[in-house]
């Protein structure tokens, strides 16, 4: 019982929490400073232009934005990173090359996911209630391209940052503190919560909700398999599958899924 839930002193509880809170808001302040320095740089070389970047209602070239948000993300990696080093915490997570058990698991959990979606999508419609548009895909409406650069980024990059920020260090923090289960929930409402700045429109709240939801099924995984791999590769595919599907419904040849 102690491995899914316990009671750890006070310095380890609050250490959890402020480690996992410091760790989230360095990885978005440096991927914001990076980002940053990368406009800034296609700016000078003339790539795109200051206004492009400025105004919400331009549509910014494909290949700007997913520079800009291979830098972002660079930020995460190298702030998780940067803290395991630091912290000597080389076993707060683990990582290796997936097996087949691991295989059924990536099959297994992107079924789970395709399925929570799904269930998720049907209570927020049967509520009624909005549901905020996550910037990329707003931008990729106005110019489709960007979701077939993104396939690439989110499988190489995107969901391997995220899943080591949100999965490898703050579950692993929060599992060690609160056990298994408040772990899990916890980096999952951690998860949902980040992708605030991402969006755009009424209903912030609802995506939040389901973001932590598939945060969820990403966790779970991970405590079962106990390997990073697994969860990285469910998330990639995911990504990859909704960026598909948003392309296709952008050139009109079939509706978004999801």
């Amino acid at each position: 019982m102690d491995e899914y839930y316990r009671v750890t002193d006070l310095r380890t509880r609050a250490e959890s929490l402020g480690h996992s809170l410091g760790v989230v808001v360095g990885a978005f302040l440096l991927g914001y400073v990076l980002l940053n320095v990368v406009a800034l740089v296609l700016v000078a070389a003339g790539v795109v232009s200051a206004e492009a970047l400025a105004n919400e209602d331009i549509p910014v070239p494909a290949n700007v934005y997913a520079a800009v948000t291979v830098a972002q993300f660079a930020g995460f990696v190298a702030i998780a990173a940067a803290y395991v080093w630091w912290r000597d915490e080389f076993g707060l997570f683990a990582i290796d090359v997936p097996d087949l058990r691991d295989l059924g698991a990536m099959v297994g959990g992107f079924v789970a996911l395709f399925v929570a979606a799904l269930s998720v999508s049907i209570v927020v419609q049967q509520l009624g209630a909005d549901t905020a548009t996550n910037q990329v895909v707003e931008q990729g409406q106005q110019n489709p391209t960007l979701f077939l650069y993104m396939i690439p980024i989110t499988i190489l990059v995107v969901a391997p940052a995220e899943e080591l920020l949100f999965r490898g260090v703050v579950q692993g923090l929060f599992r060690r503190a609160y056990g298994v289960l408040p772990g899990v929930l916890l980096a999952s409402a951690l998860f949902g919560v980040a992708h605030w700045l991402a969006l755009t429109g009424a209903g912030r709240l609802t995506y939040i909700a389901i973001a932590a939801v598939l945060g969820l099924v990403l966790g779970m995984v991970y405590e079962l398999t106990e390997n990073l791999a697994v969860p990285i590769v469910i998330h990639g595919l995911w990504n990859a599958f909704l960026f598909g599907s948003q392309y296709l419904a952008a050139v009109g040849v079939a509706a978004a899924t999801v």
